[in-house]
């Protein structure tokens, strides 16, 4: 392999495509790209959806989904992958295999599983990736999934622990609209740390990715997992709170908002 010819860190994102440019792939170029990183996207699923709803999806075959990620990694030296939407257990096994052949690449895991009626691609999920990624990222819905045996968010995170994940980050946005706070929680075997975000007054698309991109973003620079953590929770609070409205559906994050 070539030495890198580029200082920018490379990370690779699986994830799906949002035309509507708010989430998936869309959400981790732009987030990436802000903050210093060289973006590989990589394609799971093509969806049809607009700022309002989501409306159909083609998932992408696992031959044509190994042969993007075996082309990238044969070529490029990536610094990190940021696994999102697998959208299929066929998908996700190949993913798995993937990584054993890298096992000194960094993995930032946030499936996509709350609105999928896919109990093997959750078994998968738990028995294959948790191990292998360095930072898990779930909602709260996501969390209950994964450990649907656990009666606490703290139980979750233990239990998806003893899977082999080092750090679990656990998100509230999506456990009550009503309240005027949000409130995530970072897990990890020696600590823990919750983190308190006024909620905004808007309903956004794409928030969840533009974190877990800029958690990926920030840890690909070699910042430590407590930072990252940190910074990534700020980018997109900023992001959300300069969020424009391009539809006529849900506002978009604002990724670029410190060069306006």
């Amino acid at each position: 392999m070539q030495k890198k010819m580029t200082n920018a860190p490379i990370v690779m994102s699986i994830s799906n495509l949002d035309p509507s440019g708010g989430g998936g792939i869309s959400a981790d170029i732009e987030t990436l790209t802000s903050l210093g990183c060289h973006c590989s996207p990589i394609i799971s699923k093509l969806s049809a959806r607009d700022t309002s709803e989501f409306k159909d999806s083609q998932i992408t075959d696992s031959i044509l989904l190994i042969g993007q990620i075996r082309a990238v990694l044969e070529d490029m030296s990536v610094d990190l992958i940021k696994i999102s939407d697998l959208a299929s257990t066929a998908n996700a096994e190949a993913v798995s295999t993937i990584i054993n052949d890298y096992p000194n690449i960094p993995v930032v895991l946030h499936p996509n599983i709350v609105n999928q009626d896919a109990e093997h691609l959750i078994n998968v999920i738990r028995s294959l990736l948790l191990s292998k990624s360095s930072v898990v990222m779930l909602s709260e819905p996501e969390a209950l999934l994964l450990a649907p045996e656990a009666d606490t968010l703290s139980a979750c995170a233990h239990q998806l622990m003893e899977s082999g994940c080092g750090n679990i980050l656990i998100t509230g946005a999506d456990a009550n609209d009503s309240s005027i706070e949000i409130v995530n929680h970072w897990y990890s075997a020696n600590h823990y740390q919750q983190y308190t975000w006024q909620r905004l007054p808007n309903h956004f698309q794409g928030a969840g990715s533009t974190l877990s991109a800029a958690l990926s973003g920030y840890l690909s620079h070699g910042i430590s997992t407590s930072e990252s953590i940190q910074q990534a929770q700020q980018f997109t609070w900023k992001s959300l709170q300069k969020a424009k409205r391009v539809g006529m559906g849900n506002l978009l994050p604002d990724r670029m908002h410190w060069c306006r």
